[in-house]
């Protein structure tokens, strides 16, 4: 059985279909501005992180679970949640989302402990795995026209976007007048204005014959999800030969089999894997997945050049890289536009090759390499992910409605696994381009002692520490000179990787799609 493309009338009786259209668009801010509150909450604890740290002082690994205690359970519970709003309805499990968000951030005013931030963490993802989807879902469930839907899709795909490059200078900003709790907090009054709009704007919605619930395949979607995320943490900071690392991601890799075989079997499963028998849909899915992958491995180390090699503050370092948020804000809403004129497939892969482009002239362009160069990129980047908002559009229309609340697990776990495998493979890529610049037998010739020398290989930032305390400039400089080689050939390899699905997008996508017809 394979989904098609045809527009099919609302799963609930025709909540969704008498909205009027001011209350459509209202309900869409609505959707768009928690979604914004949740992108930010990926980035914003980056900028709060030192200052937290400074006052709580946790160790070594309490810090790395509180950086990763939010993706961690927000991967776990993505696809459970989704199925559970099909049953339970997506409104509501919006709304309670909201609710656990902004309790989670009001903790922030009473802890004091590493262990409570990991708590609250852990909370904010469960609410953000309830929040995410169901606001994709419930666009497809607001817009049942397919040229209004993707102008939506358009919306939410800037507003994603957006988020991610504005947290570290929303964060920045908050950090410069208030404490670390300003970065939970200020979620606090959008969660509260989210649940009085949305009990009023948001119509419910859900499968009528979701089927019974699959407990084994909700164990396995939440035991397999969070085991694969963890594994590719670990191998990023373990290497790839981390015993423990290796282990799990076996385990992992067993039980989401497991899960996609039980579900491709059950005529009720909990993610109806047969959606990805439609070819339109699977080549939304990649693009969703390798455009996340390789943006967010450039914000991670475009950000680290922007401070560690050209001396910018965070918040200075978090303007300079906003440009490709700007470029996605404005290309993605006038995607759909422009897909009407040259076709879905065209501005999707056009998309992706823009962006491969960008990638390429990082290594590409002659000369010292410089922040206009970065700059050219980064736009590109920005334009290219109008091809999110047709893969969004393509994804959704792609699915019958009942099952909007799976299209949109598939989707969001796509970006959340793309901005883990980004940081985590292309960040470790990096990572060794880098210390294959910065020789060890160098370093010691030059007076380091060998643990100076490995400290100072394993990143940027232990090199500039260790060249103060030693009084070598010249390790900083040869650091910063690795660093930047390790930037544009990891670069050249996002951008290959980037236009080779380009490729396999424009040849999987049919030339007569048309989303204005919904097939």
């Amino acid at each position: 059985m394979s989904a098609d493309l045809t527009p099919r009338p609302p799963a609930t009786a025709g909540p969704a279909g008498g909205l009027s259209a001011p209350r459509r668009w209202a309900a869409l801010a609505v959707l768009s501005v928690s979604l914004l509150v949740v992108v930010m909450d990926m980035t914003i604890l980056n900028v709060a992180l030192p200052e937290l740290a400074s006052e709580l002082r946790p160790s070594a690994g309490q810090q790395l679970w509180i950086v990763d205690a939010y993706s961690l359970v927000l991967a776990g519970l993505l696809v459970t949640m989704s199925a559970l709003g099909d049953r339970w309805g997506r409104r509501r499990l919006l709304l309670t989302g909201f609710a656990v968000f902004g309790a989670a951030s009001s903790a922030a005013l009473v802890v004091d402990s590493p262990a409570e931030v990991i708590a609250v963490r852990a909370l904010l993802g469960a609410g953000g795995a309830m929040i995410m989807p169901a606001t994709l879902s419930m666009i497809r469930t607001l817009f049942a026209d397919p040229v209004e839907r993707a102008t939506a899709l358009g919306v939410w795909a800037a507003v994603a976007s957006l988020g991610g490059a504005v947290g570290p200078i929303f964060g920045g900003l908050l950090l410069e007048h208030f404490s670390w709790h300003a970065a939970f907090l200020v979620n606090v009054p959008f969660m509260a204005a989210g649940l009085v709009a949305g009990r009023f704007l948001l119509p419910e919605a859900r499968d009528p014959d979701p089927g019974r619930w699959d407990a084994v395949g909700a164990v396995l979607s939440m035991a397999g999800m969070t085991a694969f995320v963890w594994s590719v943490k670990e191998l990023a900071k373990g290497g790839l030969l981390d015993p423990v690392g290796l282990v799990v991601l076996a385990g992992a890799l067993v039980v989401l089999t497991w899960f996609v075989v039980r579900c491709y079997r059950r005529p009720d499963p909990l993610l109806d894997v047969r959606l990805f028998n439609n070819r339109a849909f699977t080549a939304g899915t990649v693009t969703a997945l390798v455009s996340t992958v390789a943006a967010a491995a450039l914000l991670l180390l475009a950000a680290q050049w922007l401070q560690l090699v050209e001396g910018h503050s965070p918040l200075q370092a978090g303007v300079r890289l906003l440009p490709m948020g700007v470029a996605a804000a404005v290309a993605s809403p006038l995607a759909p536009a422009l897909a009407a004129r040259v076709g879905a497939r065209a501005v999707l892969a056009g998309g992706l090759a823009a962006a491969g482009v960008g990638f390429v002239l990082l290594y590409a362009v002659p000369g010292p390499f410089s922040y206009p160069v970065l700059l050219a990129a980064l736009l590109l980047l920005g334009l290219g992910s109008g091809s999110l908002a047709i893969g969004s559009a393509i994804i959704m229309s792609g699915s019958p409605q009942e099952k909007a609340g799976n299209a949109a697990a598939i989707e969001e776990t796509a970006y959340d696994l793309g901005n883990v495998l980004g940081v985590a493979v292309l960040g470790s890529v990096a990572a060794a381009i880098y210390r294959a610049g910065l020789a060890a037998d160098g370093l010691v010739a030059a007076g380091l002692s060998p643990q100076a020398a490995a400290d100072a290989r394993e990143s940027l930032g232990g090199a500039v520490r260790i060249a103060a305390e030693t009084r070598t400039p010249e390790l900083a400089e040869w650091a910063r000179t690795a660093f930047t080689d390790s930037l544009t050939q990891t670069g050249l390899i996002a951008g290959l990787l980037v236009l080779a699905t380009a490729a396999v997008v424009f040849a999987l996508v049919p030339r007569t799609l048309d989303l204005a017809r919904g097939h």
